[in-house]
Protein backbone atom coordinates (compact mmCIF):
# COMPACT_ATOMS: atom_id res chain seq x y z
CA UNK A 1 0.00 0.00 0.00
CA UNK A 2 1.20 3.48 -1.07
CA UNK A 3 -0.97 6.18 0.71
CA UNK A 4 0.03 9.86 -0.53
CA UNK A 5 -1.26 11.75 2.39
CA UNK A 6 -3.18 15.61 1.49
CA UNK A 7 -3.50 16.70 5.21
CA UNK A 8 -1.60 16.42 8.89
CA UNK A 9 -4.70 14.60 10.55
CA UNK A 10 -4.14 11.59 7.94
CA UNK A 11 -0.43 11.58 8.89
CA UNK A 12 -0.91 11.93 12.05
CA UNK A 13 -3.32 9.20 11.97
CA UNK A 14 -1.24 7.02 10.44
CA UNK A 15 1.48 7.49 12.73
CA UNK A 16 -0.40 7.17 15.89
CA UNK A 17 -1.55 3.19 14.07
CA UNK A 18 2.61 2.81 13.49
CA UNK A 19 1.51 2.89 9.55
CA UNK A 20 4.00 5.96 8.49
CA UNK A 21 5.85 3.49 6.29
CA UNK A 22 2.76 3.32 3.76
CA UNK A 23 3.23 6.66 2.94
CA UNK A 24 4.74 7.61 -0.30
CA UNK A 25 4.38 11.08 -0.34
CA UNK A 26 2.81 13.92 2.14
CA UNK A 27 2.27 17.84 2.64
CA UNK A 28 4.92 20.36 4.05
CA UNK A 29 2.32 20.83 6.81
CA UNK A 30 2.63 17.05 7.28
CA UNK A 31 5.94 18.14 8.01
CA UNK A 32 5.33 20.69 10.62
CA UNK A 33 2.94 18.61 12.88
CA UNK A 34 5.75 15.55 12.91
CA UNK A 35 8.55 16.93 12.68
CA UNK A 36 10.14 13.55 12.56
CA UNK A 37 8.54 12.67 8.97
CA UNK A 38 11.68 14.91 7.68
CA UNK A 39 14.21 12.21 8.31
CA UNK A 40 12.40 9.96 5.32
CA UNK A 41 13.05 12.40 2.63
CA UNK A 42 9.44 11.71 1.39
CA UNK A 43 7.93 13.64 -1.83
CA UNK A 44 6.41 17.05 -0.29
CA UNK A 45 2.62 17.56 -2.26
CA UNK A 46 0.29 20.16 -2.40
CA UNK A 47 -2.73 19.64 0.19
CA UNK A 48 -6.65 18.80 -0.55
CA UNK A 49 -7.04 22.54 -1.37
CA UNK A 50 -4.19 22.77 -4.01
CA UNK A 51 -3.45 19.68 -4.85
CA UNK A 52 -2.76 18.62 -8.81
CA UNK A 53 -2.57 15.41 -10.89
CA UNK A 54 0.82 16.03 -12.25
CA UNK A 55 2.48 15.26 -8.88
CA UNK A 56 0.76 12.64 -8.14
CA UNK A 57 1.06 10.77 -11.49
CA UNK A 58 4.51 10.71 -11.04
CA UNK A 59 4.03 9.21 -7.55
CA UNK A 60 1.84 6.60 -8.40
CA UNK A 61 0.11 6.43 -5.38
CA UNK A 62 -2.22 2.98 -4.48
CA UNK A 63 -4.70 5.72 -2.64
CA UNK A 64 -4.52 9.13 -1.89
CA UNK A 65 -6.52 10.17 1.70
CA UNK A 66 -7.50 13.67 1.54
CA UNK A 67 -9.51 15.93 4.48
CA UNK A 68 -11.28 19.31 5.11
CA UNK A 69 -10.37 21.62 3.92
CA UNK A 70 -10.69 20.63 0.09
CA UNK A 71 -11.89 21.40 -3.26
CA UNK A 72 -13.97 19.75 -4.54
CA UNK A 73 -12.90 20.72 -8.25
CA UNK A 74 -9.48 18.92 -7.01
CA UNK A 75 -10.92 16.09 -5.97
CA UNK A 76 -12.83 15.79 -9.28
CA UNK A 77 -9.56 15.92 -11.06
CA UNK A 78 -7.88 13.36 -9.14
CA UNK A 79 -10.43 11.00 -9.40
CA UNK A 80 -10.82 11.77 -13.26
CA UNK A 81 -7.12 11.28 -13.40
CA UNK A 82 -7.87 7.64 -12.29
CA UNK A 83 -6.55 7.29 -8.85
CA UNK A 84 -8.42 6.09 -5.81
CA UNK A 85 -9.55 8.36 -3.29
CA UNK A 86 -10.68 8.62 0.39
CA UNK A 87 -11.79 11.79 1.83
CA UNK A 88 -13.08 12.85 5.26
CA UNK A 89 -15.04 15.46 5.84
CA UNK A 90 -15.47 15.37 9.59
CA UNK A 91 -17.87 17.36 11.91
CA UNK A 92 -18.09 16.12 14.82
CA UNK A 93 -15.83 14.04 17.32
CA UNK A 94 -17.51 10.93 16.52
CA UNK A 95 -16.54 11.65 12.77
CA UNK A 96 -13.11 11.67 13.70
CA UNK A 97 -13.15 8.61 15.75
CA UNK A 98 -15.08 6.81 12.56
CA UNK A 99 -12.40 8.59 10.25
CA UNK A 100 -10.15 6.71 12.36
CA UNK A 101 -11.49 3.29 12.41
CA UNK A 102 -11.64 3.84 8.42
CA UNK A 103 -7.90 4.66 7.68
CA UNK A 104 -7.08 2.18 9.87
CA UNK A 105 -8.43 -0.32 7.62
CA UNK A 106 -7.01 0.74 4.80
CA UNK A 107 -3.44 -0.17 6.78
CA UNK A 108 -4.58 -3.30 8.62
CA UNK A 109 -4.44 -1.49 12.08
CA UNK A 110 -8.19 -1.76 12.72
CA UNK A 111 -7.23 -3.51 16.96
CA UNK A 112 -4.61 -0.54 17.09
CA UNK A 113 -7.71 1.89 15.91
CA UNK A 114 -9.80 0.29 18.56
CA UNK A 115 -7.46 0.48 21.04
CA UNK A 116 -6.83 4.54 20.36
CA UNK A 117 -10.33 5.23 20.09
CA UNK A 118 -11.49 3.73 23.66
CA UNK A 119 -8.32 5.35 25.46
CA UNK A 120 -9.64 8.59 23.88
CA UNK A 121 -13.28 8.34 25.23
CA UNK A 122 -12.09 7.15 28.38
CA UNK A 123 -9.92 10.37 28.53
CA UNK A 124 -13.08 12.68 27.27
CA UNK A 125 -15.12 10.97 29.90
CA UNK A 126 -12.94 11.33 32.94
CA UNK A 127 -12.24 15.21 31.89
CA UNK A 128 -15.68 15.51 31.83
CA UNK A 129 -16.12 13.88 35.73
CA UNK A 130 -13.51 15.88 36.99
CA UNK A 131 -14.91 19.34 35.46
CA UNK A 132 -18.18 18.62 36.87
CA UNK A 133 -16.79 18.12 40.40
CA UNK A 134 -14.70 20.75 40.16
CA UNK A 135 -18.06 22.76 39.25
CA UNK A 136 -20.30 21.65 41.93
CA UNK A 137 -23.15 22.90 40.20
CA UNK A 138 -21.77 26.21 39.52
CA UNK A 139 -22.79 27.83 35.63
CA UNK A 140 -20.19 26.05 33.48
CA UNK A 141 -17.77 29.72 31.90
CA UNK A 142 -18.82 30.67 28.61
CA UNK A 143 -16.17 30.45 25.91
CA UNK A 144 -15.52 31.77 22.61
CA UNK A 145 -12.80 29.60 20.62
CA UNK A 146 -12.22 31.74 17.31
CA UNK A 147 -10.30 29.85 14.05
CA UNK A 148 -9.83 32.78 12.23
CA UNK A 149 -9.32 36.29 13.04
CA UNK A 150 -9.94 38.03 9.33
CA UNK A 151 -13.59 37.58 9.15
CA UNK A 152 -13.67 36.12 12.64
CA UNK A 153 -14.71 32.30 12.48
CA UNK A 154 -15.83 29.99 15.28
CA UNK A 155 -13.85 27.15 15.98
CA UNK A 156 -15.16 23.76 14.71
CA UNK A 157 -18.13 21.36 15.82
CA UNK A 158 -15.32 18.99 17.59
CA UNK A 159 -14.03 22.16 19.38
CA UNK A 160 -16.86 23.15 21.06
CA UNK A 161 -17.44 19.31 22.07
CA UNK A 162 -13.90 19.39 23.51
CA UNK A 163 -15.19 22.91 25.36
CA UNK A 164 -18.14 21.23 26.96
CA UNK A 165 -16.23 18.22 27.94
CA UNK A 166 -13.44 20.72 29.65
CA UNK A 167 -16.87 22.62 31.77
CA UNK A 168 -17.46 24.72 29.03
CA UNK A 169 -20.15 26.18 27.34
CA UNK A 170 -18.85 27.00 23.44
CA UNK A 171 -20.26 30.40 22.05
CA UNK A 172 -22.37 30.71 19.15
CA UNK A 173 -22.44 28.64 16.24
CA UNK A 174 -19.71 26.31 15.63
CA UNK A 175 -17.57 27.04 12.10
CA UNK A 176 -20.27 30.63 12.29
CA UNK A 177 -18.84 33.44 11.35
CA UNK A 178 -19.21 36.65 14.03
CA UNK A 179 -17.96 39.84 14.78
CA UNK A 180 -16.09 42.26 17.50
CA UNK A 181 -19.65 43.64 18.34
CA UNK A 182 -21.20 39.95 18.99
CA UNK A 183 -18.74 38.98 20.98
CA UNK A 184 -18.59 41.34 23.22
CA UNK A 185 -21.85 41.04 23.70
CA UNK A 186 -22.03 37.57 24.82
CA UNK A 187 -19.44 38.56 27.08
CA UNK A 188 -17.82 35.11 27.43
CA UNK A 189 -15.92 34.14 30.30
CA UNK A 190 -12.85 32.62 28.49
CA UNK A 191 -11.23 33.77 25.38
CA UNK A 192 -9.69 30.98 23.07
CA UNK A 193 -7.88 31.40 19.71
CA UNK A 194 -6.07 28.87 17.42
CA UNK A 195 -5.86 30.50 14.09
CA UNK A 196 -5.26 28.62 11.10
CA UNK A 197 -1.62 28.45 10.33
CA UNK A 198 -0.41 30.81 12.95
CA UNK A 199 0.89 27.72 15.40
CA UNK A 200 1.12 29.69 19.05
CA UNK A 201 1.84 33.21 17.40
CA UNK A 202 -1.89 34.78 17.77
CA UNK A 203 -1.34 38.54 18.73
CA UNK A 204 -3.36 38.40 22.01
CA UNK A 205 -2.31 42.00 23.22
CA UNK A 206 -2.91 43.40 19.65
CA UNK A 207 -6.56 41.73 18.91
CA UNK A 208 -8.01 42.89 22.13
CA UNK A 209 -6.70 46.40 21.65
CA UNK A 210 -8.12 45.95 17.53
CA UNK A 211 -11.41 44.96 18.57
CA UNK A 212 -11.66 47.67 21.55
CA UNK A 213 -12.18 44.24 23.55
CA UNK A 214 -10.28 45.64 27.05
CA UNK A 215 -13.50 45.88 29.27
CA UNK A 216 -14.72 42.23 28.37
CA UNK A 217 -14.75 40.10 31.67
CA UNK A 218 -12.57 37.44 30.05
CA UNK A 219 -9.91 40.02 29.70
CA UNK A 220 -10.33 42.00 33.09
CA UNK A 221 -9.65 38.11 34.86
CA UNK A 222 -6.85 37.45 32.38
CA UNK A 223 -8.76 34.38 30.85
CA UNK A 224 -7.51 34.83 27.58
CA UNK A 225 -5.42 32.62 25.51
CA UNK A 226 -4.04 30.95 22.36
CA UNK A 227 -3.79 27.09 21.67
CA UNK A 228 -1.46 25.73 19.29
CA UNK A 229 -4.17 25.49 16.34
CA UNK A 230 -2.26 22.03 15.10
CA UNK A 231 -4.17 20.70 18.17
CA UNK A 232 -7.33 22.18 17.42
CA UNK A 233 -7.54 22.10 13.91
CA UNK A 234 -6.29 19.25 13.17
CA UNK A 235 -9.38 16.52 13.13
CA UNK A 236 -7.26 13.60 14.52
CA UNK A 237 -7.15 11.59 17.89
CA UNK A 238 -3.53 12.64 18.95
CA UNK A 239 -3.68 16.12 18.09
CA UNK A 240 -7.02 16.58 20.19
CA UNK A 241 -6.14 14.86 22.85
CA UNK A 242 -3.36 17.69 23.26
CA UNK A 243 -5.97 20.10 22.06
CA UNK A 244 -8.44 19.16 24.98
CA UNK A 245 -5.15 18.96 28.04
CA UNK A 246 -4.59 22.83 26.65
CA UNK A 247 -8.18 23.66 26.76
CA UNK A 248 -8.72 22.04 30.51
CA UNK A 249 -5.93 23.86 31.64
CA UNK A 250 -7.23 27.38 30.24
CA UNK A 251 -10.49 26.97 32.05
CA UNK A 252 -9.16 24.93 35.58
CA UNK A 253 -5.51 26.96 35.92
CA UNK A 254 -6.09 26.04 39.33
CA UNK A 255 -6.23 22.61 39.14
CA UNK A 256 -4.41 21.40 35.90
CA UNK A 257 -0.86 22.72 35.09
CA UNK A 258 -0.26 24.94 32.31
CA UNK A 259 1.19 23.03 28.95
CA UNK A 260 4.25 24.95 28.19
CA UNK A 261 2.39 25.89 24.68
CA UNK A 262 -0.27 27.38 26.31
CA UNK A 263 -0.16 30.97 25.77
CA UNK A 264 -1.77 33.66 28.03
CA UNK A 265 -2.43 37.25 27.84
CA UNK A 266 0.21 39.17 29.13
CA UNK A 267 -0.40 41.41 32.65
CA UNK A 268 -1.62 44.85 31.47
Amino acid sequence: MRIASLQPSITVTLAALEALDTLCAHTKYCVEALPELASRRLPLLHDSWTTNTDELTALKPDLVIASVPYRMESLAAILKAGFPVLAMAPRTLEDILADTRLIAAQVDRQEMAAHLVADFRILLQSTHDDAESRLQGAPRPGVYCEEWGKPLIRSQGWVAELIEAAGGTFVGTPGGHTSAEAVAEADPDVLLFAWCGAGDRVPLERVIEQRGWQQLRAVCERRVYCIPDEYLNTPAIPALTKGLIHINAALHPEYASKPARLIQLAQS
